[in-house]
């Protein structure tokens, strides 16, 4: 009877624990629920592009790419969709009478993303290191004028230039190299050009995973001082093919495309006529274009570059190509931009004029032959592009088409737009893709790096015989107090680009933007180069 006793309450003992441990796991499972639940709410945003962010450094160009750095870092002034400069990390600024003093007054609620403060030391650190690599930055004539950076107490901060520079908002205003990078991610030498510890800035995102190559996470900056962005996460996932990227969309794996040359204007238009997706197309931002080396091979000589401004259709390359959704560009830049309303001669379509180019120039058509020759010399160019741009594919292509009906062979070479930009540095190319960069940048910064070599403008007019006149121009109108002055100045400058043929101007640029029907609040910011994410949300 006692040992039935004790069994029986052995029995009690196990079953207690076994209805503990049922309890347990249904308690876990329903934790687990939960969470998974609350996973579920994270609002995420997939999105591609072709290339690798890049190491994020604020100061440095290639291979960071521009809408990343603009997500991290941030400038004192921000540029808006309708030309205005305005208020950003700076409150207020005032400038001396002969403008070479800038004393711009900071915010004083703004903490980088590891929770240090923005302050004028920051902002002069910043600065300091941007100096100190200043041959780096030689294409943006803003960086040689600055003479002195100050300190005058912590939300004070002071400017000195060496002449009065007009553009300084503007050039302000770019995406780099003048935004800020938290102190304590400077490299302990604090030199920038070696590299950074971490991407820490004050802008509405940080970046939490990367894996190059592969993705890069964004979240959310605790710390951001504005309206902070509606959605969790931003996975931007690399894919560099522009095809796969549009599968990948359909698939469900990315809810956003952005960005021209991202997919091809056929696929955008698929796309927008399936009626599955929101689309939406800016307004003109930039010029799409071409620098016409006047210094290598046959485009040495001024009548071939005006015979292919005579032979590309450009009304058919955005009728066929671009399915009408950019405008025909007949001079470099829109003449709605400042100084740009010149009523310059546009190059009209004709094959019969760029024939007859050709033949002054030496360039015969040969009995049997399909392209022209002179002196035992076949007519022939090459066309460099970036090979992930899909809309730069097509128009190889147009190109190729266009100037073979003229006697002119064009080679085409597309390669990954690091060896693309190269190219543009030495000068290797008869025609390679140049866009100019739009808002707030021109004139005066396309204007200002015409002088240096580490740009296609430099090396397209490297062989002009005026080319030391149009770089002393350049100079002066970047630094000219007199508005008629510095009219007359881009004028002259403008005028004779223009007619020396050195860029072959197509069409002014568009962005696109196609997204799933859940999501809302996609614009279009000032610049083509950055993208809103913040204003977007997951419905």
């Amino acid at each position: 009877m006692a040992a039935t006793k004790k069994q029986s309450n052995k029995f009690r003992q196990f079953a207690a624990l076994i209805i503990s441990l049922i309890l347990l796991v249904s308690l876990a499972a329903g934790c687990g629920s939960q969470t998974s639940k609350e996973t579920s709410k994270e609002k995420v945003l997939n999105f591609s592009w072709a290339k690798d962010v890049g190491p994020l450094n604020p100061h440095l160009y290639s291979p960071n790419e521009l809408f990343a750095q603009a997500m991290v870092y941030e400038p004192l002034v921000q540029y808006t969709g309708d030309g205005k400069i305005i208020p950003w990390l700076a409150e207020s600024w005032t400038v001396s009478p002969d403008g070479k003093e800038y004393i711009f007054k900071l915010r004083k609620d703004v903490k980088f993303s590891d929770g240090t403060v923005f302050n004028a030391a920051a902002v002069k650190k910043n600065f300091d290191a941007v100096l100190a690599n200043g041959k780096r930055h030689d294409w943006l004539a803003f960086v040689r004028q600055i003479k002195e950076t100050q300190v005058i107490d912590d939300s004070t901060f002071k400017l000195v230039l060496k002449d009065a520079y007009y553009p300084v908002l503007q050039d302000l205003a770019l995406i780099r190299p003048i935004r800020f990078l938290a102190p304590s991610q400077f490299p302990d030498s604090g030199n920038t050009a070696e590299g950074i510890k971490q991407p820490v800035g004050t802008g509405p995102w940080m970046l939490s995973e990367y894996k190059q190559g592969e993705m890069a996470v964004f979240v959310r900056n605790p710390h951001y001082w504005g309206t902070k962005p509606n959605v969790d996460k931003l996975v931007v996932k690399i894919i560099p093919d522009s095809e796969s990227r549009v599968v990948a969309f359909e698939k469900g794996e990315l809810n956003l495309i952005y960005g021209k040359g991202n997919i091809s204007i056929d696929a955008f238009k698929q796309l927008q006529a399936s009626g599955k997706y929101e689309t939406k197309l800016s307004g003109p931002l930039a010029t799409r274009a071409l620098a016409v080396n006047s210094n290598k091979g046959a485009t040495k000589e001024l009548k071939v570059r005006q015979a292919i401004q005579h032979a590309v259709n450009k009304e058919a390359f955005i009728k066929g190509v671009l399915f009408g959704t950019e405008h025909k560009a007949d001079t470099l830049l829109a003449a709605n931009f400042p100084y740009c309303n010149l009523g310059l001669q546009p190059y009209e379509y004709s094959e019969a004029k760029a024939k007859s180019l050709l033949a002054e120039a030496g360039w015969q058509e040969v009995p049997g032959r399909e392209f022209r020759e002179k002196d035992g010399q076949v007519l022939e160019v090459e066309f460099c592009f970036p090979s992930t741009d899909a809309i730069q594919k097509s128009l190889a292509e147009v190109l190729q088409g266009d100037l073979k009906k003229i006697g002119m062979k064009v080679k085409l070479t597309a390669e990954e737009p690091g060896a693309i930009f190269q190219r543009q540095k030495d000068g290797n190319f008869n025609l390679i893709s140049n866009d100019t960069w739009g808002a707030p940048s021109d004139p005066h910064s396309l204007v200002g790096s015409m002088r240096e070599p580490a740009h296609a403008d430099y090396q397209a007019q490297l062989g002009l015989p005026m080319k030391a006149e149009i770089d002393r121009k350049a100079s002066a109108v970047l630094v000219s107090t007199d508005e008629a002055k510095r009219q007359e100045l881009y004028r002259e400058i403008l005028t004779t680009l223009h007619e020396q043929a050195v860029y072959l101007p197509l069409s002014y640029l568009t962005n696109i933007a196609v997204y799933s029907k859940n999501i809302t609040g996609v614009t279009f910011m000032g610049s083509q180069y950055e993208i809103p994410f913040d204003k977007m949300e997951l419905q």
